[in-house]
C-alpha cells in the first residue's frame, strides 16, 4: 500500500532534508509537488487543499524557517499533518457494554464484508480473548450464508444458522438472543450489499439498525475504489450512524488515496485495515505508522508486535544459546529464519515496515517472496548432514540437491553463497558486533536505544 505516494514523496522530502536553509519560494515548489502526489494517488481535492494548506501555514512559520534543521522540520510537520488527516491515533471498537456487544457490517456487495466479518471474529477472539457469535442477513445470496459459515468454521466463531425465506430483522435479533443465553461477549451481523447504493438496501438496513441497537456500526469499503470509497462511506454515513470503517484489500492499492480521504470526509475513523486473503490479515489502523511508512520512515513498532506475536521464541533463544557456545551457524538454522521471515508476511512485508530511505528506487519492487519458499526447498533437499556441514556439498551432491528441489545448480550455489554471508553476520554478531551494526543504523531506529 501507497507505493506510488511513498515513492513521490519519498523522492520530493529527500531533496530538502540535507538542506542548511529553506527559502519561501523551495517551500512552494516543494508543497506543489507534494500536492501533485496527493492528488496522483487519488486522494480527494477537499483533503489535499485542506492538508497543503495547513503545511503551508506551519512552514513558512517560525517551525520550519528559524529551525536548526529545516528541510527535516518541513518533513516532521507533513508527517504530523498526514496524521491529523488519518486521525491522530487508533481508534479501538467499544466492547465495554452488557454482552453480547452487538457489531453491524454494512457495506457495498464486493467490497469484503464477509471475510472482513471472519477476521475481525478471529482478531477479537485472538487479541481480546472474546467469544463471538457471527450471523448473515444477506437474505439474497445463499452462497453469502454459505460462505460466513465456512468462514466462522475457519475462525473458530459459533455460527448463527440463516435462511433466504427468513426476514434480515428476525435473523438479527434470533442470534443476539443466542448469545445472550450462552453469555457470548460479541455478535457480528454480515449484512446485504448491493451494486450500488439504493432506497431499498438504505431502507432495509435502517430497520436492521434500529431493531438491534449496535454498539459499532463498521462501513466495509475497497481501497482500491480510491476517491469513490470515500464518496461511499459519506453516503452511507448520512444513513447510518457509523461508528469507523474497515478499509479493505490494502495489499493490492498502490495509491493509498481512500485511507487519506475518508476521515476527513465522513469524519469518521478508519479502525481496521485488511491487509491480504487470510483471515489473519486484519490490523488496527495507526495513523502515525502509516504516516510513517508513506514517507519511507518505516513501522518499527508494527514490525515488532508482529514479530512478538508470529517468532517462534524457543527457536530463537535456542539458536542463540547455541551460539553463545561457540557452535556453528548452519543451514537448518538458515532455514528457520527463512521460515519466521516467510510468517512475517515475507520479504516484501518486512521491507514495508523497515525505515527504506536509502534503498535505491525500485528495489523494494524486486523484494519476491518465491525466493524464500526456492531456498527453502533446497535446504530441504539436503540431508541433515549436509545441513550441518555446508562444506560438503560438492559437484554430485549440488546437482542431486537441485533435482530434488526442482531448481537449477546455480540457485543451490547462489543459496549456498548467501548463506555464507548470513553466517559471517551471525558469527560477528555471537562477539558483540550486532552493538556495532545497530550503532550503524542509529539514524533510521526509535530514539531511545541504549547503544
Amino acid at each position: 500500500m501507497f507505493e506510488n505516494l511513498s515513492d513521490r514523496l519519498g523522492q520530493t522530502l529527500k531533496r530538502l532534508r540535507g538542506q542548511g536553509r529553506l527559502t519561501e519560494d523551495n517551500i512552494k515548489d516543494t508543497l506543489r509537488e507534494v500536492r501533485m502526489a496527493l492528488l496522483e494517488a487519488d486522494v480527494a481535492l477537499p483533503v489535499v487543499k485542506a492538508l497543503i494548506d495547513r503545511v503551508r501555514e506551519r512552514a513558512v512559520g517560525q517551525e520550519v524557517l528559524k529551525s536548526l534543521t529545516p528541510g527535516q522540520a518541513l518533513v516532521k510537520v507533513v508527517h504530523q499533518e498526514l496524521v491529523a488527516t488519518m486521525g491522530e491515533a487508533n481508534e479501538g471498537l467499544n466492547l465495554n457494554v452488557q454482552p453480547p456487544a452487538v457489531i453491524l457490517m454494512a457495506g457495498l456487495q464486493g467490497s469484503g464484508k464477509t471475510t472482513s466479518t471472519g477476521k475481525l471474529a478471529r482478531w477479537l477472539s485472538e487479541k481480546q480473548k472474546k467469544s463471538v457469535l457471527v450471523v448473515s442477513c444477506d437474505i439474497y445470496r445463499p452462497a453469502a450464508i454459505k460462505q460466513l459459515e465456512t468462514v466462522a468454521g475457519e475462525v473458530g466463531a459459533q455460527f448463527f444458522p440463516s435462511s433466504t425465506d427468513q426476514d434480515p430483522v428476525d435473523i438479527a435479533t434470533g442470534a443476539i438472543d443466542q448469545a445472550r443465553r450462552q453469555f457470548i461477549d460479541v455478535v457480528i451481523i454480515d449484512t446485504a450489499g448491493r451494486l450500488h447504493i439504493d432506497a431499498d438496501m438504505m431502507e432495509e438496513i435502517r430497520r436492521l439498525h434500529e431493531a438491534v441497537n449496535p454498539v459499532e456500526t463498521l462501513f466495509v469499503v475497497d481501497s482500491m475504489t480510491g476517491q469513490d470509497a470515500a464518496n461511499t462511506a459519506r453516503a452511507f454515513h448520512d444513513a447510518l450512524p457509523l461508528t469507523g470503517v474497515v478499509l479493505t484489500k490494502t495489499d493490492g492499492d498502490a495509491r493509498g488515496g481512500a485511507a487519506l480521504s475518508i476521515r476527513h470526509i465522513t469524519g469518521k475513523p478508519i479502525k481496521f485495515l485488511g491487509v491480504g486473503e487470510k483471515t489473519t490479515a486484519l490490523e488496527p489502523f495507526h495513523p502515525e505508522r502509516v504516516a510513517s511508512r508513506i514517507l519511507g520512515m518505516g513501522d518499527v513498532l508494527s514490525l515488532v508486535e508482529e514479530a512478538e506475536q508470529k517468532v517462534d521464541r524457543e527457536k530463537v533463544e535456542q539458536l542463540a544459546t547455541k551460539l553463545k557456545k561457540g557452535k556453528g551457524f548452519d543451514l537448518a538454522d538458515f532455514r528457520d529464519q527463512l521460515q519466521q521471515m516467510m510468517s512475517m508476511g515475507g520479504l516484501a512485508g518486512l521491507m514495508d515496515k523497515l525505515p527504506m530511505g536509502d534503498l535505491p528506487k525500485g528495489v523494494q519492487g524486486h523484494m519476491d517472496d518465491r525466493e524464500l519458499v526456492r531456498m527453502v526447498a533446497i535446504i530441504n533437499s539436503m540431508t541433515p548432514q549436509e545441513r550441518r556441514r555446508p562444506d560438503a556439498i560438492k559437484g554430485s551432491r549440488k546437482r542431486r540437491i537441485a533435482n530434488g528441489s526442482g531448481t537449477q545448480v546455480q540457485d543451490v550455489n547462489k543459496l549456498l553463497k548467501q548463506f555464507t554471508q548470513m553466517q559471517k553476520m551471525m558469527k560477528k554478531m555471537s562477539k558483540g558486533g550486532m552493538a556495532k551494526m545497530l550503532r550503524g543504523m542509529k539514524g533510521k531506529l526509535p530514539q531511545g536505544l541504549p547503544f
